[in-house]
């Protein structure tokens, strides 16, 4: 996908009407994304675009009602993203993650927060659903490990990390490999992750050591990154998007791929 432009009047004004427009649908829709990043951690940084998040099946009606409404629309990545444009400006519309892992699901509602977003009153992603889609973020032009030391610095003594281990229930070592990135970080704030989140998530690592023996010849890779391990598919490993270890199907990672080696510097 092509870099975001920098922010302007114009553009906030559009993220303020596509709001409004929501709310207006009764679709139900959360703000994620800058927004949710500065409520949450309190960072200085300002949001440069607006990413809500809704469920699957109310993306496709939501891309519908804004099209009746005159704006246009695209089912971008029929996997997980749409979008919503005005001009130059757009507004990315969020169903599931990249990799077909973080999708929308109702309980991202019942732990979503209030708040106020360009002087609307919305429900802002809360920081586990934030960290369970970042962390999967591994790309050689992004890498969203910071985003999540930020918030486990910031919101870690209160979140639900019973629901967060839940959550990476079927990949354990990555939420493994971030919080032992956060306490080379902040080695002083250890004790804001939880001594039994540490004691589960190294109990995961020496059970997948002990079992890689036998473990099928998968490359899980491809679930951090969409081009950067496309080599190891050539060479014979299972892609893990794909059933039965993932959720993704052939077409959706052949449009995903397709898209990374179109961008500037993408995959070759």
């Amino acid at each position: 996908m092509a870099v975001k432009q920098k922010t302007g009047l114009t553009a906030k004004a559009f993220f303020a009407e596509v709001i409004r427009v929501f709310i207006e649908s009764g679709i139900p829709f959360m703000v994620g994304g800058g927004y949710a990043m500065k409520r949450h951690t309190g960072l200085g940084r300002a949001p440069r675009d607006l990413d809500v998040f809704v469920t699957p099946l109310d993306a496709r009606r939501a891309l519908k009602h804004f099209e009746s409404q005159g704006y246009r629309t695209e089912l971008t990545f029929p996997h997980w993203l749409g979008k919503i444009y005005k001009g130059k400006a757009y507004v990315d519309v969020i169903f599931s993650s990249g990799n077909g892992v973080a999708t929308v699901d109702e309980s991202w509602f019942g732990h979503a927060v209030e708040g106020s977003v360009l002087g609307h009153p919305v429900f802002l992603c809360s920081p586990e659903e934030i960290i369970w889609s970042k962390a999967y973020v591994m790309e050689r032009e992004r890498f969203d490990g910071a985003d999540v030391i930020h918030l486990i610095l910031a919101c870690g003594p209160e979140m639900d990390w019973h629901r967060l281990v839940e959550r990476f229930r079927p990949h354990p070592l990555v939420l493994l490999s971030h919080v032992v990135l956060f306490l080379f970080v902040y080695p002083s704030e250890a004790e804001r992750i939880p001594a039994w989140v540490w004691d589960t998530l190294i109990g995961a690592l020496e059970r997948e050591r002990r079992q890689s023996v036998e473990a099928p010849r998968v490359c899980r890779g491809t679930l951090l990154s969409r081009s950067a391990y496309l080599d190891a598919l050539a060479r014979g490993y299972r892609d893990a998007r794909l059933r039965p270890d993932g959720t993704m199907k052939t077409k959706d990672v052949v449009t995903w791929t397709r898209a990374a080696r179109e961008e500037p510097g993408g995959a070759r």
